[in-house]
């Protein structure tokens, strides 16, 4: 049976560096409870939800009629160009800005 490497282990450490990370384009929460409002940022694939970003692109505030949504169209088209992964929900939200 193969032993497992270790967290200290050069080759797991190499891929921790900012030139092998994956970016992805996602919704943080803000605002008090059951008055959610929301923040679009660039967040590393395996940091936590409400994380430090990398950047701000824009904001959704679902509790206005009609929702709010806010996106700065070059900060997502440049972070796209650079190979970060929107998630579902911003695709549908960037969609709907247009």
């Amino acid at each position: 049976m193969p032993r497992l490497p270790f967290a200290n282990n050069k080759i797991i450490n190499s891929f921790r560096g900012k030139d092998n990370m994956a970016l992805t384009i996602r919704l943080t929460r803000m605002g008090s409870k059951k008055r959610p409002f929301y923040r679009l940022v660039v967040l590393e694939r395996a940091s936590r939800r409400d994380g430090r970003p990398l950047e701000f692109l824009g904001h959704y505030n679902p509790m206005v009629n009609p929702a709010e949504v806010v996106i700065d169209k070059e900060g997502y088209d440049r972070w796209i160009k650079q190979g970060a992964k929107p998630s579902d929900t911003v695709l549908s939200l960037v969609k709907a800005a247009k």
